[in-house]
């Protein structure tokens, strides 16, 4: 199926989705659009708010008229992809365009924090069609594990570096530096190691 009619059908799930009871997002993956609920936890919340607060900190020496926000979609029809990042590092002026989607060439790096109910797609998809929308920077957090993935050097459908690390330290993002100390697990009361 073309992207247009992917696009198509993911518009007609999306206004779907506004009247269903709860929180709802729509992505086009591998096997084309789908609806998913969204139930982040607010552990999860804090860690892309503690992600998003320190990149917008760095982004004015690094790149200026850069953000980092969560909730625009990033799309690349040539690859047939849709997705909406936990974070995206974008030109601020995007933010005041028409449309929904951002054009994933136009993306500068994706964080992306794993839910407990579905690793692969974060593990898996996610790290296969970021870099092959040409994405430079995938951050991976897991507060499941208290681990830290980062990747970099896009090629393909795959990226050269990874890098790992574990909660409390300070990551190596990019240009940027993301300190994981306030980081908390999921199940942990309080606790900021693995």
């Amino acid at each position: 199926m073309d992207y247009a009619k992917m696009r198509a059908i993911a518009e007609e799930l999306t206004a779907y989705a506004e009247q269903l009871e709860g929180s709802w997002e729509v992505e086009i993956g591998p096997s084309g659009p789908f609806l998913a609920m969204m139930s982040p936890s607010k552990r999860h919340e804090g860690t892309v708010r503690r992600i998003r607060n320190q990149l917008n900190a760095q982004l004015p020496a690094t790149h200026p008229g850069y953000v980092c926000e969560n909730g625009p979609e990033i799309e690349h029809p040539a690859i047939g992809r849709m997705r909406r990042p936990d974070a995206v590092v974008i030109p601020e002026t995007v933010l005041d365009e028409e449309g929904l989607a951002v054009d994933a060439t136009r993306v500068l790096a994706v964080v992306e924090i794993v839910s407990p109910s579905n690793p692969d797609n974060d593990y898996t998809e996610k790290l296969a069609e970021y870099p092959a929308m040409g994405i430079e920077h995938y951050l991976i957090v897991d507060p499941r594990t208290g681990t830290i993935e980062v990747h970099s050097d896009p090629c393909g459908d795959r990226y050269r570096d990874k890098a790992p690390y574990i909660f409390g330290d300070a990551v190596p993002f990019g240009p940027w530096t993301v300190r994981t100390d306030a980081f908390r697990r999921y199940g942990k009361a309080g606790n900021t190691t693995p």
